[in-house]
């Protein structure tokens, strides 16, 4: 089982618990003199999603409109071209 855990890990449990928590001070140092803060990235992460997802909608509505002003030349042009190839 202990080599397992090392395999998964990489190194001793305890060896990767001490490289962690000297990781997780140097960024968390790091991300103080940044000026940022756990809340702040994952409010962003989530505006970011909100704002893609109601910018999706918004352009599947262009794509609605886009799609009328569209039908409104093409559809007559074609029942024009399909009337007068119509063969007698």
């Amino acid at each position: 089982m202990s080599n397992g855990v090392n395999g998964f890990l990489g190194d001793s449990p305890l060896r990767v618990i001490i490289k962690l928590l000297i990781l997780s001070v140097a960024v968390g140092f790091l991300m103080s003199i940044f000026g940022l803060y756990p809340d702040d990235i994952l409010f962003a992460a989530r505006d970011f999603v909100l704002d893609l997802w109601n910018t999706g909608f918004k352009t599947l509505g262009r794509l609605g409109d886009y799609l009328l002003l569209g039908a409104v030349i093409v559809v007559p042009i074609f029942i024009l071209i399909r009337l007068f190839s119509y063969k007698r």
